[in-house]
């Protein structure tokens, strides 16, 4: 029986059927989060295999909270938070993982939730729950954001969830939501898996790109999976929440511990983009200008949506683009309000292949 035979059929007619897809190597790969290209740093990899076969345990093999937990997860939470500035985290098994942790577990029933319209899927899930009472403000909007920080003064708590630079839109939260969470007293959860490795005077994110005092209401999220070339998230905040988080966060309490491969190898990525990030800056920089000189953008990290709002169109140029070699991405319909070609600038692609990339896309489909 095709149990859900319709439903498919619905899908496939209006252009959103998704499908996976296996893409030959050699390709190039302008689709993929992997911004700074680590997850090809073939040394990357035998400096963390040489290290860990120097440990006993060579897998987590259970919870954080009975077993699971290893000096090699305490370490990386530890050089995160001294790089970072922040009291304690805690490493996850995912970023989707982290945010459902966060939003699951911070909210209840006295609060309000107030998250921006365009947060990942990965909050918004959560965000249903139906203990949680929830408002979405408008995509970057602080005035919206302030009404309702207003509206809501009688809460026991209210919690911010923010991108530091949105996944779809690829632009920047502005500076104000970090003022505005201190006016008003608010916890602010920001999600910065598409900022980290990509923003900031140490590529930290966009805490380090406005130089933003750590404070206790703030709670950074970030992903190894894309800047970091591993897989993974992890969570930073005060001890205070961390602690509260371990008790009460179904994803760190229930699920085994993060892979110590991917950990490790989160940690030597870390260490190579601090110490090569003058260099690094320097190559998402020409990025950014070429997106500026040839089709007139700018873009905050690496992230280039080219809107062209027509959920078959997309595919189509994405299949065009790949026979000539190109891998891009083809967003649609309902993930983004109208489909958008989605092109990383990854610094592991070369800069002339990325330029020419830019060149078709404009003389082919926006002329």
């Amino acid at each position: 029986m095709n149990y859900y035979e319709n439903e498919l059929k619905a899908l496939e007619k209006s252009g959103r059927l998704r499908k996976r897809e296996l893409y030959p190597d050699g390709i190039k790969d302008f689709a993929t989060n992997d911004y700074l290209g680590l997850a090809h740093q073939k040394s990357l990899h035998v400096k963390t295999s040489k290290q860990l076969l120097d440990e006993d345990i060579l897998a987590p093999k259970a919870s954080l909270l009975v077993g699971g937990y290893h000096k090699i997860h305490q370490q990386f939470e530890q050089k995160l938070c001294r790089l970072n500035g922040f009291e304690d985290g805690v490493v996850v098994g995912s970023g989707f993982n982290a945010n459902i942790a966060l939003i699951e577990a911070l909210v209840r029933k006295s609060d309000i939730l107030l998250m921006d319209e365009s947060y990942h899927a990965s909050g918004i899930l959560p965000s249903q729950l139906p203990y949680i009472e929830v408002e979405y403000f408008k995509h970057n909007d602080m005035t919206h954001l302030e009404e309702l920080l207003k509206k809501y003064h009688t809460k026991k708590r209210r919690i911010v969830a923010v991108e530091g630079i949105y996944s779809m839109e690829g632009d920047m939260v502005p500076k104000e939501v970090f003022e505005l969470s201190q006016k008003y007293d608010a916890l602010l959860v920001v999600d910065e898996a598409h900022s980290s490795g990509v923003v900031g005077d140490d590529l930290l994110g966009v805490f380090d790109h406005y130089g933003v005092t750590i404070e206790p209401n703030f709670i950074k999220m970030g992903t190894l999976g894309k800047g970091y070339g591993s897989f993974g998230a992890y969570i930073l905040a005060s001890q205070h929440i961390i602690s509260y988080l371990l008790n009460r966060a179904k994803p760190l309490i229930y699920a085994t511990a993060l892979s110590l491969y991917d950990t490790l190898l989160a940690t030597n990525a870390l260490e190579y983009i601090q110490t090569n990030k003058e260099s690094l800056k320097q190559k998402i920089a020409f990025r950014q200008q070429l997106v500026q000189k040839i089709l007139g953008i700018d873009i905050a990290g690496l992230i280039l949506p080219v809107v062209i709002n027509d959920n078959k169109r997309v595919v189509q140029i994405k299949n065009e683009l790949l026979d000539e070699g190109y891998f891009i991405g083809a967003i649609r319909e309902p993930t983004v309000p109208k489909a958008i070609l989605r092109i990383i600038a990854r610094v592991g692609e070369d800069e002339n292949e990325f330029e020419e990339l830019l060149l078709m896309i404009k003389n082919r489909y926006l002329c």
